[in-house]
């Protein structure tokens, strides 16, 4: 007899990244968005680059596709990614409607 029986899965583990949550006083545009991100990332790196983000309003996650799932899932590959690849800032806007991954550039 089979039993439909899914590995659970864990959440990304963040307790190693610095995590920013802004709520900007008036609604952003993506552009706006990126540009409060970057002023954060400044904030605390010599030089940076971004290494994954997530855009809420037209549900796009960078690198596209990094989410291996069926339609209507919750996107997080992003995260996983910008993990993987040395994120050590998140920055939230607005609740999760924008988020973007950070790693320090280390010569």
């Amino acid at each position: 007899m089979m039993t439909d029986q899914s590995c659970p899965i864990n959440s990304p583990d963040l307790s190693q990244i610095e995590t920013v949550a802004l709520q900007p006083e008036k609604r952003v545009t993506y552009q706006e968005a990126v540009t409060l991100a970057k002023n954060q990332a400044e904030q605390r790196f010599e030089e940076y680059m971004l290494i994954s983000w997530y855009d809420q309003d037209r549900d796009f996650e960078s690198p596209p596709n990094s989410t291996e799932c069926a339609e209507g899932c919750q996107k997080d590959g992003y995260i996983h990614y910008g993990l993987s690849h040395g994120a050590k800032l998140k920055v939230d806007i607005e609740d999760g409607r924008f988020v973007f991954f950070f790693a320090p550039v280390e010569w």
